[in-house]
């Protein structure tokens, strides 16, 4: 159902050097960069079939984050979903909610991590156990 996620950025350089290593946990590579006619930068990170992209606001507007929008990266195990979260802290993101771990719920087990990326947009690393 979902094609993309884009996300806008006030330094492209810094989310992709963010991304790089956190996505790397992931197995993606270096993202597609692709400057359009006005001269924004975006980054698209393809990967399994999935696009994660990120942009300079092409409005001229600063980026802002949307309240109540959370970002999920599926990860293979608890061991990624820790992986993820200490990356994202070492690279520069700010971690929130409890600790990385398994969190029980109507769905049963879950592994989790929260953390904010460098421009405050809300990321969750998630296991289904």
């Amino acid at each position: 159902m979902i094609s993309h996620v884009m996300i806008g950025s006030s330094d492209i350089q810094r989310s992709k050097t963010f991304y790089n290593a956190v996505l790397g946990v992931l197995g993606a590579g270096e993202p597609m960069e692709h400057v359009n006619d006005t001269g924004q930068t975006r980054l698209f990170y393809i990967h399994g079939g999935h696009t994660f992209s990120i942009s300079e606001p092409i409005n001229g507007e600063p980026a802002n984050t949307a309240n109540g929008f959370t970002i999920g990266f599926a990860c293979d195990s608890l061991d990624q979903v820790q992986k993820l979260h200490d990356v994202a802290i070492a690279n520069g993101g700010t971690s929130v909610e409890d600790p990385p771990g398994p969190r029980e719920g109507s769905m049963g087990t879950m592994n989790l991590c929260y953390f904010l990326d460098p421009d405050g947009h809300k990321v969750c690393g998630i296991n289904r156990g």
